[in-house]
């Protein structure tokens, strides 16, 4: 029996530590933020929130499954994905989407969910650094 606990310990991958950007994804909190990742209810497959951003640059929306995340300033139109950043199974991230962000209110609207519950953080990403890579539109 040991053998066999011993051998499936080495055929299951590990989770290697995440970035720094996504440390307190397994911690809890109130509100979308980059310090701890929150649970929002979905109905009918969809979800909102809304997360404000103090500083300018690339944020993602960081989910545990898979559908489509749209990113709005105020009631106005969804914004052009920046980028989309690789699922982190072992951690249960199904996707990150990107987007270049302002200082200001933005509504974040989740559909195509399959789970009652979606779990989100606000990543702080820096393509350069290679946290999000670029993709081509069109």
């Amino acid at each position: 029996m040991l053998i066999f606990v011993a051998g499936l310990m080495l055929t299951v991958p590990g989770c290697t530590d995440l970035p720094r950007t996504l440390s307190g994804w397994d911690q809890r909190g109130a509100g979308l933020d980059t310090r701890h990742a929150t649970l929002i209810t979905a109905r009918d497959g969809r979800a909102e929130t809304q997360v404000t951003i103090r500083k300018a640059g690339t944020f993602g929306i960081a989910a545990d499954q898979s559908g489509w995340i749209d990113v709005a300033r105020g009631s106005g139109r969804p914004l052009r994905t920046a980028s989309f950043g690789a699922a982190v199974p072992c951690a249960k991230i199904a996707k990150i989407v990107y987007y270049e962000l302002q200082p200001g209110t933005y509504r974040v609207t989740l559909r195509k969910l399959q789970q009652p519950q979606v779990k989100l953080m606000l990543v702080f990403g820096d393509r350069r650094r290679g946290f999000a890579r670029r993709t081509r539109v069109g």
